[in-house]
């Protein structure tokens, strides 16, 4: 394919799979969800935001040059902070803070759903296993990402009573900061998938980000909406 199409065959995985469509985010957005299922979603997907900066470190740990160091230092420092500034995971924590979530309880992932946890550390491994072209392209969800949080935000404010634009300042500053991150991996990967096998590789890595953070909802739903049998151990509104 020529990159335009790759581009193109790339968009169009998400067009199919994205979890914005998701019936567990059609409840949160439309606000079909309880307090207690709303808490469950953020509290496990705490695990997610928080295991992002152990994704990068492990992927710069790899990258050959200064300049695409500091490219991925960046997305270090936009979820774990410069220490003065707070990156995503604080703001994810205020969030579940908004929520009435005990934040050490958070912290502690006691309540985390085992699928939740599985998903998560099958991420992790993958960008520190899989070719530096792979891990690359499995962060291109971001591609999706400014139109779910748009939904999110809007429709969380509009729904619930018990969220506040405080409680959800994680989102803004990623409408800014997904795209740039999305304009580097989009042409780092148009560029260096230059072969049929390197291209299914990529499309291949993207489906996996994609099934995982479906996967992620699927055990949300399961637990917390139908037939609403938390695992043991696991959080419980």
């Amino acid at each position: 394919m020529s990159p335009e199409a790759l581009e193109a065959a790339l968009r169009a995985i998400g067009e199919e799979r994205y979890h914005i469509l998701h019936p567990f985010h059609h409840m949160l957005h439309g606000g079909k969800l309880t307090k207690g299922q709303v808490q469950a979603w953020a509290l496990n997907r705490y695990y997610y935001q928080a295991s992002i900066p152990a994704k990068d470190a492990s992927l710069i740990a790899r990258l050959p040059t200064p300049e695409l160091r500091r490219e991925w230092r960046r997305r270090l420092e936009d979820h774990d902070g410069d220490g003065v500034h707070p990156g995503g995971v604080e703001r994810w924590l205020a969030l579940t803070d908004g929520l009435g979530l005990d934040r050490d309880y958070v912290v502690s992932l006691k309540g985390l759903l085992p699928g939740t946890r599985f998903a998560v550390d099958a991420y992790v491994q993958f960008v520190r296993e899989r070719s530096l072209l792979e891990a690359i392209a499995s962060s291109l969800t971001e591609m999706f990402s400014p139109n779910i949080i748009s939904q999110r935000v809007s429709g969380m404010l509009r729904n619930y009573d018990f969220v506040t634009a405080e409680t959800l300042t994680y989102f803004t500053p990623r409408l800014t900061q997904a795209p740039q991150d999305v304009a580097f991996a989009l042409s780092y990967v148009k560029a260096h998938a230059d072969t049929v096998e390197k291209q299914e590789q990529v499309l291949a890595a993207l489906r996996f980000k994609c099934d995982l953070l479906w996967a992620q909802l699927d055990a949300l739903h399961v637990a917390y909406v139908e037939p609403a049998l938390p695992p043991p151990g696991a959080f419980r509104p």
